[in-house]
């Protein structure tokens, strides 16, 4: 069974340039809307462990 990582690879593998970049894109935005996440986490942690 593949996993999600090898199956990405393996269509990325039959795509052409021009669509790679897209897909780049697309993971590029996903991976600095997770970190914004994270740093709203943080800064909400930060704001609750003032309060005791």
């Amino acid at each position: 069974m593949n996993t999600a990582k090898e199956k990405l690879i393996e269509l990325i593998q039959k795509m052409s340039e021009s669509e790679i970049v897209k897909v780049l894109d697309f993971v590029e935005y996903l991976m600095k809307k997770q970190e914004k996440q994270l740093v709203q986490d943080l800064s909400k942690a930060s704001e609750t462990s003032i309060d005791f």
